[in-house]
C-alpha cells in the first residue's frame, strides 16, 4: 500500500487494514512518524504542530483492538518518560513518572503514541497563538490561526500528519479548533473521561475528548478511553459507546437556540448551518426553536470560574518540585522569578483575574454568582429537552481568524467560545462536525444532547456527516 493510499484510510478503517494483513502496523506507524518528524523539525516553517515526536517504530502491532494505529496526545497529558510540559516553559522538559489514565486506556487497547501535539499554554487560549513553543498554522491557510487551545491536535489531523489525536476541552478547546480546521471534535458528558494525569486547568470544566477525521473514529476513540477510574473521582460509570450507523434522523426533534445562532454569527457560517439544518430535514427530523435565556451570560461566568479554578491549579508551579526554577537569595524572590520567567502573558492575565475572583470581599460579587449563572444554564438545557433530542447552533461564531488579529483584545479572543462555553458549564456532552465552507474555510456545526447522551449523539452526527459529504483533503499537506 503506498503513502498516499495510507493517508487516505481513516483511524478505524487503519486498524481494520492492519488486523487483515493487507498493511503492517510498522509500515503504518513510520508513514505518520516521517511526516510528523519532518513537521516538527521545520517548526514555524511547517505547521508547527508538534512539541516531540517518537524516535522508534514499534516492533509489531499489539494483539488489541486498535491494531497499532498512531495516536497524537496534546501536550498536557502526562506521559510516562516523555516531554509534557503543557506548552508551558515552566514545564519545559519535565518528563512525568506516570501516565494519564486515558492514554494508557488507549494504549491497552493497541494505539501507539506518535507525538504530542502543540497547544495553548495551560490550555488557555482560542487560537494556539499562547504556546511557549509558537503558534500552530491552520492548514487551510497558513496565516491564520488553528483555533485553541487543543490547535495542534486539530490541525495535525485536518493536515494528515497523525490519523486522530486527544485533546481537552473547557471551554470550548476541542470543538472550536475542529471547527476552524475541518473535522470532527467532540466533548464528551463531564465525568465519562477520566482526568487523572491531565495538567489541570478548570478541574469542574477540563474534559478529554478525540479529535478525528469522521464520527466512527471519535466513537472509537471515545469507546476505549471511557469509564470509571479509581484515580478521579468525578469520573462516571457510562454505558458503552457503540459504533454510529445511523443514515436518518426519524423521529428526532433538533432546537436551535436563538441566543446560539443569531446577532454576532458571521453570515457565511450562518449559512452552512441553515443548510444543514434543511439537509437534516430532508433525512427525517423537526427543527423547532428553543429557548436558552442564560446563554448569554455563559461567557462572563466562564470567565470568572475557569480563571479562579486555574489560580488555583496553576499555585503549585513555584520551582520547588518540578520544571523550571529561577534562581533567587530567598525563597519568595524564587518564587516571584519562576512564575514570572515561566508564565505567559494569558496564563498571568488569568491568574490574577481568578485570585481577585476569589479573594475576600469580592468571593460573593463574583464567584458565588457565577456559580448561580452556571446552575441557571444547566436549568436552562434540562428545559429545552424537555421538549427536542438535540440543540443545535455554530460551533464558532467566525472562521479561522487571521494570525495576531485578536491578540492585543482579549475580549474579542473570549468571544471566539461564545457558542460552545453553555455546553461546558453545563458538563453536557457535544460535537462539532464540518458543514460546509465560507470563503473557502471550514464552517462547523455543533450538536448537543442530556448527559450521558454521548453514544446517541454520535449516531445523529453520523447521520448527518453522511449527508453532507464534506471532503477535508483540500487541507493536507
Amino acid at each position: 500500500m503506498s503513502a498516499g493510499d495510507i493517508l487516505e484510510l481513516s483511524a478505524s478503517a487503519a486498524a481494520a487494514a492492519v488486523d487483515s494483513g493487507e498493511l503492517s502496523a510498522r509500515e503504518l506507524f513510520e508513514t505518520y512518524r516521517v511526516r510528523a518528524a519532518a513537521d516538527r523539525d521545520a517548526g514555524i516553517e511547517g505547521l508547527n504542530c508538534f512539541t516531540w515526536v517518537a524516535d522508534e517504530v514499534p516492533a509489531e502491532a499489539p494483539p488489541a483492538p486498535l491494531h497499532g494505529v498512531p495516536i497524537a496526545i496534546k501536550d498536557l497529558f502526562c506521559v510516562e518518560g516523555v516531554p509534557s510540559q503543557a506548552g508551558s516553559r515552566i514545564l519545559e522538559g519535565y518528563r512525568p513518572p506516570y501516565t494519564a489514565s486515558s492514554v494508557s486506556r488507549l494504549r491497552e487497547a493497541g494505539a501507539c503514541l506518535l507525538a504530542k501535539t502543540n497547544q495553548d499554554e495551560f490550555a488557555m487560549g482560542s487560537s494556539n497563538e499562547n504556546s511557549a513553543f509558537g503558534p500552530v498554522l491552520n492548514p487551510w491557510d497558513r496565516a491564520r490561526v488553528p483555533g485553541g487551545s487543543s490547535g495542534g491536535s486539530a490541525a495535525a489531523v485536518a493536515a494528515g500528519l497523525a490519523p486522530w489525536a486527544l485533546g481537552t476541552d473547557t471551554g470550548g478547546s476541542i470543538r472550536q479548533p475542529a471547527a476552524l480546521c475541518g473535522i470532527v471534535g467532540m466533548k464528551p458528558t463531564y465525568g465519562t473521561v477520566s482526568r487523572y494525569g491531565m495538567i489541570a486547568f478548570a478541574s469542574s470544566l477540563d474534559q478529554a475528548g478525540p479529535l478525528t477525521r469522521d464520527v466512527s473514529d471519535a466513537a472509537l476513540m471515545l469507546r476505549h478511553m471511557s469509564g470509571r477510574d479509581a484515580c478521579d473521582a468525578t469520573s462516571l460509570h457510562s454505558a458503552s459507546v457503540e459504533p454510529p450507523s445511523a443514515r436518518r434522523l426519524d423521529g428526532l426533534r433538533l432546537g436551535v437556540p436563538e441566543e446560539l445562532a443569531g446577532e454576532g454569527i458571521e453570515a457565511g457560517v450562518l449559512e452552512c448551518c441553515r443548510s444543514t439544518l434543511s439537509l437534516a430535514e430532508g433525512l427525517g427530523a423537526d427543527v423547532a426553536e428553543v429557548r436558552l435565556p442564560h446563554a448569554p451570560h455563559a461567557l462572563a461566568a466562564y470567565y470568572v470560574l475557569a480563571p479562579a479554578e486555574a489560580s488555583s491549579n496553576l499555585a503549585r508551579f513555584d520551582g520547588v518540585r518540578y520544571g523550571l526554577r529561577a534562581e533567587a537569595d530567598d525563597l519568595l524572590a524564587m518564587y516571584t522569578r519562576t512564575r514570572h520567567d515561566g508564565f505567559g502573558p494569558e496564563v498571568k492575565r488569568r491568574i490574577m483575574l481568578g485570585t481577585y475572583a476569589l479573594s475576600s470581599g469580592y468571593y460573593e460579587a463574583y464567584y458565588g454568582r457565577a456559580q448561580r449563572v452556571r446552575t441557571k444554564i444547566a436549568e436552562d438545557f434540562a428545559a429545552a429537552f424537555q421538549s427536542v433530542d438535540y440543540i443545535v447552533s455554530p460551533t464558532s461564531p467566525t472562521v479561522a481568524f487571521k494570525l495576531g488579529e485578536r491578540t492585543s483584545d482579549p475580549l474579542s479572543m473570549y468571544l471566539s467560545d461564545y457558542c460552545t462555553v453553555p455546553m461546558s458549564l453545563a458538563g453536557i456532552p457535544a460535537i462539532s462536525i464540518p458543514c460546509g465552507l465560507s470563503d473557502g474555510l471550514p464552517v462547523g456545526l455543533q450538536l448537543a444532547g442530556p448527559a450521558l447522551s454521548d453514544s446517541r449523539l454520535l449516531d445523529a452526527a453520523h447521520a448527518l456527516e453522511q449527508a453532507i459529504e464534506f471532503d477535508p483533503r483540500a487541507a493536507r499537506v
